[in-house]
């Protein structure tokens, strides 16, 4: 359940009132026809409604309209308790982030008043240990689905290779590794010597946030491999997304010539991690600090294209990328909050199967998606770095860069159909093409690929 800090819930706030504003100008101002007293709120409850008004609202800050906005979030300030139904918790969070947005612009000024002397708005997120954030992990499929999918593809493209160098891009801190190294160990011809690079510091400013360094986490990799009698050495570059990982590429590049001769199979794993690179929505390159590259971009190419084209470069063995299946990237408020409300329901629907209300998993859950959703609605600029991107356009991304799909195998689609059985009902798999998906209630959700140079 989302938290505000030292503060009563949105519900408890009494309604947003401007003091100037008596009775008949509300009534005067009022947005369309019918629109609700009070007494006639409990039609405007459902999903639909709640997406029309949210739309409502953004338009009304974003034109400067303070007296239309007000009345709008008024009403979703009555429907949409942060304790309520799936739907109403994920309308409080766009309420909240629409609240952010219009005092941090201060486009309208009213509303930024109001939000300043009401509330204290900021998310408390948890700093998770390794051991809790493990355990978080797998209270659902939505990294378990990424996990199982992609170990299945780099075991079968490292068979027979007895240096392995694993380059995880992860939002999720190297959680899926321990897994990996479990299935490595077994290996009938013996455990290869594995190579674990990170981009250290790559996710700190987003959740889930994690307690310890990275050179902590990979001491306790190490520790975890050798008990398994697995050589892991581990390597954390610093590099960020906010440069598409310059500091990174430049390393591996220094490194490509070294494992291209010793055999050394190279591994890209990239879990939830490419959409915060930069893309076209943002202003040309040349902008940028700096060029992280050595070549010269043209003014068209976003970091994501430049990125995919040095790892290319690279020749690896295998790529495999997997990420939320949704489009965050427009300009457009009203766009962004439309795609964001119609794909963040799924986290909100789930959470209601697994996690009860009031416990302090679901309250770090929410808040994250709360997070999310602040920085869909609310940011502009390089500080909005939740740029989803479909499948679709990340497969053309792949291709236009010079890799070709792989299917993943019978054995794969097994090993999650069995990872999905132990998790609610409403979760299911399907095959696009050579790509698997992640579904809930039939939803496209999250999807994994992977890919070989062409």
């Amino acid at each position: 359940m989302m938290q505000f800090s030292e503060i009563p819930p949105l519900h408890q706030i009494p309604p947003f009132s401007i003091p100037t504003m008596n009775k008949n100008q509300i009534h005067r101002a009022r947005p369309w026809s019918g629109f609700p007293t009070s007494k006639g709120l409990g039609s405007f409850g459902d999903a639909n409604c709640m997406e029309q008004l949210l739309v409502h609202c953004a338009n009304a800050i974003e034109s400067n309209d303070a007296t239309l906005a007000q009345q709008i979030l008024w009403v979703l300030n009555n429907i949409a308790p942060p304790d309520g139904d799936s739907n109403q918790r994920l309308t409080c969070a766009f309420l909240r982030a629409l609240i952010v947005r219009a005092a941090k612009s201060g486009t309208c000024k009213m509303l930024a008043a109001m939000a300043n002397a009401h509330c204290n708005l900021s998310i408390d997120i948890h700093t998770f240990s390794v051991i809790e954030l493990a355990s978080f992990v797998d209270l659902t499929p939505w990294h378990r689905f990424g996990f199982t999918a992609a170990n299945a593809a780099i075991l079968e493209a490292v068979e027979g290779y007895s240096v392995i160098h694993i380059v995880d891009l992860s939002l999720t801190h190297c959680m899926q590794i321990p897994t990996l190294i479990d299935a490595i160990a077994s290996r009938l011809e013996g455990p290869p010597l594995v190579k674990l690079t990170v981009a250290g510091g790559a996710t700190e400013d987003v959740p889930p946030m994690l307690d310890l360094s990275y050179e902590e986490l990979g001491s306790k990799l190490v520790n975890f491999a050798r008990s398994r009698n697995v050589v892991l050495e581990f390597r954390a570059i610093p590099s960020t997304y906010a440069d598409g990982f310059s500091s990174l590429i430049e390393q591996l590049r220094v490194q490509h010539l070294v494992y291209a001769e010793s055999g050394e199979a190279l591994v890209i794993n990239c879990h939830m991690m490419l959409h915060y690179l930069p893309e076209e929505t943002l202003s040309p390159l040349s902008n940028v600090n700096s060029n992280p590259y050595s070549f010269e971009p043209s003014s068209t190419q976003s970091l994501r294209t430049m990125f995919l084209k040095a790892l290319r470069e690279l020749d690896p063995t295998v790529v495999v990328l997997v990420d939320e299946d949704a489009d965050f990237t427009s300009n457009n408020l009203v766009c962004r909050l439309r795609a964001a409300f119609n794909y963040l329901w799924i986290p909100y629907d789930t959470v209601d199967t697994f996690l009860p209300q009031g416990s302090k998993q679901r309250q770090w859950y929410e808040a994250d998606i709360c997070w999310k959703i602040e920085n869909v609605i609310a940011h502009e600029g390089l500080q909005r770095v939740e740029r989803l991107e479909p499948k679709s356009r990340w497969v053309q991304r792949m291709r236009n860069a010079g890799f070709r799909g792989v299917s993943f195998g019978e054995e794969a689609i097994s090993e999650v159909k069995t990872m999905l059985d132990e998790h609610a009902a409403g979760w299911g798999l399907k095959k696009e093409e050579d790509d698997l998906v992640l579904t809930w209630k039939g939803h496209n959700v999250v999807f994994a690929t992977a890919w070989l140079p062409a």
